[in-house]
């Protein structure tokens, strides 16, 4: 018969240290109680491809004058959670998508803001408008109800806006707005849970994202927690009304655009704070390549009249947050810690701040303006340039900002 070894619970009782280490550990493991910012999920953290840290931040320029805290506040608490900015063809707007699930537009000093367009007919005034309160946790049980549009793109031909919304897909509404006509919210025969931005080409054809096959925008933290890479690059074919897979398998693919000449267009993949191309003409037709590795997580990307493409990126990445990058298993105990979310984000350096950056089709960095203190933006969604100004969008303030540029 085996024997049983004395020495681990003589060990325990002369160390309850360790008894106490092992129960606490394990109950962290367990999560019960659902105490921590995961409990309650399948958390099923993932290693995923992120450059190395020290050679990101090494090679990257650094606006040391923090240019971007000079920028000016607009629209304070009259727009809430303005991701994507557009223009239409007579030059009106902003236009923008709110986080209360409208579409507005501005018209001038006169009439000021008005909506312009709806996601869905479920929207009503008592359900769905909460205005400051719409960027806060007040809103999230009724965005799938309300819609919460993202990207935003005018059809130069016809006038029309097509929409990513988050949870009613791929949208279009004429140019006198009015309720959007949904294009797609399936793929494959599968629902689209994640629509988060768009581009459209000059053969009509419609390129967006789909972040998660897993995750919807009101669990977006997931997907960069686990680090999964369930995300699409979609294109919706006008046509025959189709939509298909152009790339799968990517890691919460954010925002697109065409480049000037349409060869090729380029995708942020905000988990691996990565700028990707991916290549529509000539030899290296179908391919994917790297453009650039960023020093923080990229939202969207926009075209400049220049053929440039401005990137709007919520920095920095720290070390402590690479280790557990590349460590799952440390990911899976330290998000079940009971402890609120800021606090663990704070315990690893995360301070979020706004850097805005400008670089040409092949990666070179032409342009770096950051907001070091949060004056203009601690999180940024999107730039737009425009007659000499930066019109800078964010999904999670009640204001827009500028900058004059160049």
């Amino acid at each position: 018969m085996e024997k049983k070894s004395p020495f681990l619970d003589e060990a325990l009782v002369q160390h309850p240290f360790i008894l106490l280490l092992a129960l606490g550990l394990g109950f962290v493991i367990m999560d019960p109680f659902h105490m921590g910012p995961v409990g309650g999920h399948d958390f099923k953290p993932v290693k995923h491809d992120v450059a190395p840290y020290k050679r990101v931040m090494e090679n990257w320029p650094r606006d040391n004058m923090s240019r971007l805290g000079l920028g000016k506040l607009e629209f304070v608490n009259q727009v809430f959670g303005p991701e994507s900015l557009e223009f239409d063809v007579l030059g009106r707007g902003p236009y923008t998508g709110l986080a209360d699930g409208r579409i507005v537009r501005w018209m001038g000093d006169k009439i000021g803001w008005e909506t312009f367009a709806l996601v869905t007919a479920n929207w009503t005034e008592k359900l769905c408008a909460k205005g400051v309160e719409s960027t806060t946790s007040k809103q999230w049980k009724h965005e799938q109800w309300c819609g919460r549009p993202l990207g935003l793109r005018f059809d130069r031909k016809s006038g029309e806006l097509y929409i990513a919304d988050s949870y009613y897909g791929l949208l279009v509404v004429g140019p006198e707005g009015g309720i959007a006509t949904p294009l797609s919210t399936h793929v494959e025969g599968k629902p689209i849970l994640f629509a988060n931005d768009l581009d459209i080409h000059r053969n009509g054809s419609i390129f967006f994202t789909d972040t998660s096959k897993r995750y919807n925008r009101l669990n977006h933290f997931y997907i960069l927690l686990e680090g999964e890479a369930t995300g699409r690059l979609l294109r919706y074919d006008p046509h025959t009304k189709t939509t298909h897979v152009v790339l799968d398998g990517l890691a919460f693919p954010n925002g697109v655009q065409l480049s000037s000449d349409q060869t090729f267009l380029l995708f942020t993949e905000t988990t691996n704070c990565r700028l990707m191309k991916y290549w529509l003409e000539g030899q290296r037709n179908g391919t994917v390549e790297l453009v650039a590795d960023l020093p923080g997580f990229p939202d969207n990307v926009r075209l400049n009249e220049r053929g440039q493409f401005w990137v709007a990126i919520d920095c920095c990445r720290t070390m402590p947050q690479e280790i557990l990058t590349h460590n799952p298993w440390m990911r899976s105990i330290y998000f079940r810690l009971p402890i609120p979310m800021s606090l663990l984000a704070r315990a690893m350096g995360m301070r979020m701040y706004t850097v805005i950056s400008l670089f040409d089709g092949d990666g070179r960095i032409l342009e770096v303006l950051e907001d070091q203190k949060g004056v203009v933006m601690k999180l940024v969604s999107e730039v737009k340039e425009v007659k000499g100004k930066l019109w800078i969008g964010t999904v999670a303030h009640n204001h827009i900002a500028t900058f004059p540029y160049p």
